[in-house]
């Protein structure tokens, strides 16, 4: 089958995509019918009150949780129809995800929690992996800190960190499930910036968050409502910079 134009541009693409949880009390819907395109270099954010299915909807697209219908594609791969042991690999040279308490290994120096990924996944020569580790740091902005245990650094520097271990295998999408929430305002605007420059340099990057202000940052949002998009819109200020 030829590929369109249209499906060559799109990182993400869900199609028709429902997930229901099952209870005592029956199925619970938590997302119903989502139909959604997301193109390659683009910074999206997305909003929506507790219960809209906003974690979901990330946990779908990282393939963390599977559909209970409809279809995921990230990258030109179906993310539903992988199994475990598919999604694994996948996600570990597709995908780099960005939690919102770090979830760096804390026995681990921030060195060799950036290498971690790269041991996993061996797309990178081990020979290598160390010196690309110290780059990623240098990237953004903690050089100094690579022989350091976690609990050393502050929330900025330990997600910074965790910027670094996701870019690690230089995956073409970032992910973060409310990466900013647990800093304090300046250092998630820092965060954002950080996240913009490496929109510049090609990335894809989908945020939740919580924080209109920092939505504003974005050049989309998607507000999701009940399980639904409420609304997609593209930020003016942002499309012209």
């Amino acid at each position: 089958m030829q590929t369109t134009d249209y499906e060559k541009t799109q990182l993400i693409d869900l199609r028709g995509l429902v997930k229901n949880y099952r209870t005592g009390g029956g199925d619970v819907p938590v997302l119903r019918n989502i139909d959604l395109a997301i193109g390659s270099g683009e910074f999206v954010s997305v909003m929506g009150p507790s219960g809209s299915g906003k974690s979901t909807l990330i946990n779908m697209i990282t393939g963390i949780d599977r559909p209970t219908g409809g279809e995921v594609l990230v990258d030109g791969h179906a993310v539903h129809a992988m199994s475990e042991d598919e999604l694994a690999r996948w996600r570990g040279r597709s995908i780099g995800v960005i939690f919102q308490f770090f979830q760096l290994i804390p026995t681990l120096t921030i060195l060799e929690n950036v290498v971690l990924p790269m041991d996993f996944c061996g797309r990178v020569p081990g020979r290598e992996r160390q010196n690309r580790a110290s780059r990623l740091l240098e990237r953004v902005g903690i050089p100094e800190q690579a022989d350091k245990l976690p609990g050393a650094l502050s929330g900025g520097q330990q997600q910074r960190a965790a910027i670094a271990r996701a870019l690690a295998n230089d995956p073409p999408l970032l992910v973060g499930d409310e990466p900013t929430g647990n800093l304090d305002r300046r250092t998630a605007a820092e965060m954002f910036g950080l996240f913009e420059s490496l929109r510049g340099e090609g990335k894809t990057i989908l945020i939740v968050t919580h924080d209109p202000e920092l939505s504003r940052r974005t050049r989309r949002v998607i507000h999701l409502l009940d399980g639904c998009i409420e609304k997609d819109h593209s930020n003016v200020a942002q499309r012209a910079a």
